[in-house]
């Protein structure tokens, strides 16, 4: 029996549709992790999460849009919200810590892999992953950066930007690469380096120090 038909009697809690929505996330996780994009198949999530494929196209066009959705929402939900501590690293490894030890735990290189694959394929896609997977993270660590800029830990001249991909890059980069741990002592010599070239370098583009 599906999500969706539950003999028509009106039950408390939340709307069936919501359950129905929730229902498919997971489902679609936990397929993306165990099988990879490419194995993955709209009637796959479809048994697994007890809905029909019509309720699944009904907000989500193609598997890739679903992929990010999952995969936003699987992150989201196992990572408590980042705190302001005053200090710019304190504040970056707040942000940063909890994602990085949930990446690390499972296979979520082969998934980014075959999103990133889709997008050098598919200029609306990569319109979409852009606006709704790699620009909302940004947007947590700039605002992390402007405060510091405020406080005057920061140059005022600091190229945000740029300080964004010294950010993630590296993190990208072990995730798809495999080829160094994803851990805390990582992220705590990726965030001091980070703060230290920044705090005494002129943002400036193109700027000899």
């Amino acid at each position: 029996m599906s999500l969706e038909t539950t003999g028509g009697v009106q039950r408390r809690g939340r709307p069936r549709s919501e359950k129905a929505r929730e229902a498919i996330l997971t489902a679609a996780a936990e397929l993306l992790l165990t099988r990879g994009l490419g194995a993955v198949s709209m009637d796959a999530v479809a048994e697994r999460a007890g809905v029909s494929k019509a309720t699944i196209y009904r907000w989500w066009p193609t598997k890739e849009t679903l992929a990010l959705d999952a995969l936003h929402q699987e992150w989201a939900t196992s990572r408590p919200p980042a705190s302001e501590t005053g200090a710019l690293r304190t504040d970056l490894l707040s942000l940063l810590r909890p994602w990085v030890r949930v990446i690390a735990k499972r296979p979520y290189g082969r998934v980014i892999a075959a999103l990133v694959i889709e997008a050098q394929t598919n200029p609306t896609f990569a319109e979409q992953y852009r606006a709704g997977f790699v620009e909302p993270r940004r947007a947590q660590a700039r605002s992390i950066l402007l405060r510091a800029i405020e406080r005057g830990e920061l140059p005022a001249t600091t190229n945000i930007e740029l300080a964004l991909d010294l950010l993630y890059g590296p993190v990208y980069h072990r995730l798809l690469h495999g080829h160094a741990p994803l851990n805390d002592r990582f992220l705590r010599d990726l965030v001091d380096t980070v703060v230290a070239g920044l705090a005494t370098t002129d943002g400036r583009p193109g700027a000899e120090q």
